[in-house]
């Protein structure tokens, strides 16, 4: 098996209402496994807290999450996820979809490097940008 690298998330209470959020935009099949379904998370996570998400797409798109994220440590705003590829239409529609409840960093435009780009951080604070190659222009 050859490796790759996976983004996971890592959330506070809010993984599995991201994670179905993330399912409406980029579609696929997303598998959840909860606290409670691990045994219980004790005194630190509630039960029907995520303990591993993993969201796979058609299009070979692979992202997990979970809660166990500590509120007081670095968050998502050290990391950028991003979507690439010359699938115009596919593109768009999930930089649109993602936008709702978000804010619009950067307009998706033509910029100077040729290709279309734009970037989002989305309602649960997870930074997207979003580079439509020049080929499908």
């Amino acid at each position: 098996m050859a490796a790759r690298l996976n983004p996971y998330l890592h959330f506070s209470g809010t993984a599995r209402e991201a994670m179905e959020f993330y399912r409406s935009v980029l579609g696929g099949q997303l598998d959840v496994m909860t606290f409670g379904d691990a045994g219980g998370g004790g005194d630190q996570y509630p039960d029907d807290g995520v303990m591993h998400a993993f969201l796979r797409t058609a299009d070979g798109l692979e992202l997990m999450a979970s809660d166990g994220h500590d509120p007081d440590a670095a968050g998502p705003d050290r990391v950028s996820l991003s979507l690439s590829g010359d699938d115009a239409p596919t593109l768009t529609r999930w930089f649109e979809a993602l936008t709702e409840g978000g804010k619009v960093d950067v307009p998706l435009e033509q910029q100077v490097w040729g290709d279309t780009f734009g970037q989002v951080t989305d309602r649960y604070g997870v930074r997207w940008l979003v580079n439509i190659s020049t080929a499908s222009v």
